[in-house]
């Protein structure tokens, strides 16, 4: 699914105006209907709470009255709070502030520059219908301090489409509302997907308000986000007389003395997840080790006894998986430099081999088109530097992966898929249990299974992301997030494949 920009949003509402032949009126009635409904599942039972709305003078305000008054006739206590922002107003807001209930039925209070802020309770529901995502410059003075008093109360805080000073599409330095609930219309912001504004969005919900499909097909933007349709889509059944052979075979080279669970772990989510046959090169203290853990693949044993020092024969794999366990001895960097450049398929690399191309950034101009990188925020600063921000931080991704023409997965709650086309797109699946030792050991044998398999690098990457996700959420689901650990998200790939079965067919 699409990421629009603050621009194309914009223009997506104008043009369903106009293909639909409504008003802009109309189009937020659209949209208050759907925060009210949403309003109404969330928070049934508010007897003994006022819902103070805050509007701004622009049209999110004009959603903030509109919301009021559908709040009012389902016989929720509703308090508004008409903030002169500016002396001018636009002409929905003005409509639908004489559509509001007659005889002061919805208590309203101006507040003005001058006006000392509004008391707010635990009791309150605070909903920010004040700047919507237009926004362009910093909230400074009066109204900035008018966000940090509702932020400072305890109060329940719900933000219309966006919070209130939080940018859609770029960084933001100055002051915005945190919200514990954000209801985005039609499709999240980019912002959304970022650490860094993780507590200005709160628990973020998407509704749709009917607009434009076809606007939406026919628009191009670089930033997607990973969902259950795109994953159906890229599903490859299996026949009735394919075989191992069929499934490829995939080769991990991973473990040292010490890190023997790590090319274990991998070994087993790349068996789990459909390669047709596995082999592990390791050194050699890990012969017995894999060879009854692992029995399902065979091991390839490395010269030295504890460490990577050279590679196998390379012609009858389809994928290869290296980095989990390696560790970052001058043999093993030798090696892998060599498998760099013999390589005749692109590369899964991960953890110490991330980590050794950091020390050694020169290589990266040498690894093979398409390969992936998996790295998690820290392995990600040591190759490619520091950054301000995430918005900075994202575009050295998708400019990397573009001039290196590769494909550069970077972890985290909504990991980050950077293409060399310079599309970009951001998962869905997942939870906070999956931080944790041994996890991203198992998305490398994941990824290398479906490149082993016949998927492309970048299905490979979004189908694995997706899959290593909803098996990490099918796991906390059932025993918590607290107890998850690695091999619990290998335990539960069965069922997150069931699951995306399910999708292709409905």
């Amino acid at each position: 699914m699409k990421i629009l920009s603050t621009s194309q949003i914009k223009d997506w509402d104008t043009y369903t105006i106009q293909e639909e032949s409504i008003t802009s009126l109309q189009l937020m009635e659209r949209a208050a209907s759907a925060f009210s409904r949403w309003f109404l599942e969330h928070f049934p039972d508010t007897e003994n709470a006022t819902i103070k709305i805050f509007c701004g003078t622009g049209n999110n305000g004009g959603d903030g009255l509109a919301i009021a008054r559908l709040l009012h006739h389902k016989c929720y206590n509703v308090v508004l709070f008409c903030c002169q922002i500016s002396t001018k107003t636009t002409p929905d807001f003005n409509q639908n502030l004489k559509q509001l209930p007659r005889r002061n039925a919805i208590p309203i209070f101006t507040i003005g520059l001058n006006t000392p802020f509004p008391d707010l309770s635990e009791q309150d529901i605070v909903v920010d219908a004040l700047f919507g995502s237009g926004l362009n410059r910093e909230i400074t003075g009066y109204w900035a301090s008018l966000i940090v008093h509702i932020n400072q109360s305890k109060a329940i805080k719900v933000a219309v489409d966006i919070p209130s000073g939080l940018y859609a599409d770029q960084y933001t330095a100055g002051q915005a509302l945190k919200a514990d609930y954000t209801l985005s219309f039609q499709l999240p912001k980019l912002a959304f997907f970022f650490p860094e504004n993780a507590e200005k969005i709160g628990t973020c919900y998407v509704q749709p308000i009917g607009l434009s499909l076809y606007f939406l097909q026919q628009t191009e933007t670089p930033f997607h986000f990973i969902d259950s349709k795109l994953i159906a889509a890229l599903y490859k059944s299996r026949k009735k007389f394919d075989h191992k052979g069929t499934f490829g075979h995939a080769l991990l080279i991973g473990g040292s003395h010490g890190k023997i669970g790590a090319i274990h772990l991998a070994s087993m989510a790349c068996l789990r997840s459909g390669a047709g046959l596995v082999s592990i090169h390791a050194p050699q203290c890990a012969y017995t080790i894999l060879q009854i853990s692992v029995p399902e693949a065979m091991v390839s044993l490395d010269n030295h006894q504890h460490y990577y020092s050279n590679n196998p024969p390379l012609t009858r794999y389809r994928a290869i998986g290296i980095g989990c366990g390696l560790d970052q001895k001058k043999i093993s960097q030798t090696a892998l430099l060599e498998l760099i450049q013999i390589s005749p398929i692109p590369l899964v690399l991960d953890a110490d081999a991330l980590n050794i191309l950091s020390n050694n950034k020169e290589w990266l101009a040498l690894l093979p088109a398409n390969s992936i990188l998996t790295p998690h925020p820290k392995e990600f600063e040591r190759l490619f530097g520091k950054s301000a921000n995430d918005f900075e931080r994202n575009q050295i991704q998708r400019v990397q992966a573009i001039k290196l023409k590769i494909f550069i997965i970077l972890k985290g709650a909504h990991t980050c898929i950077a293409c060399p086309d310079g599309t970009c797109y951001f998962n869905t699946t997942g939870n906070p249990g999956m931080g944790t030792g041994g996890s991203g050991d198992v998305l490398t044998g994941i990824i290398t299974a479906l490149v082993a398999q016949g998927y492309s690098s970048k299905d490979a990457a979004l189908f694995g992301v997706y899959l290593h996700g909803l098996a990490g959420d099918l796991a906390a689901k059932e025993m918590g997030q607290e107890s998850l650990i690695a091999s619990d998200i290998i335990r539960f790939l069965g069922k997150g494949f069931l699951g995306m079965k399910s999708d292709l067919q409905k």
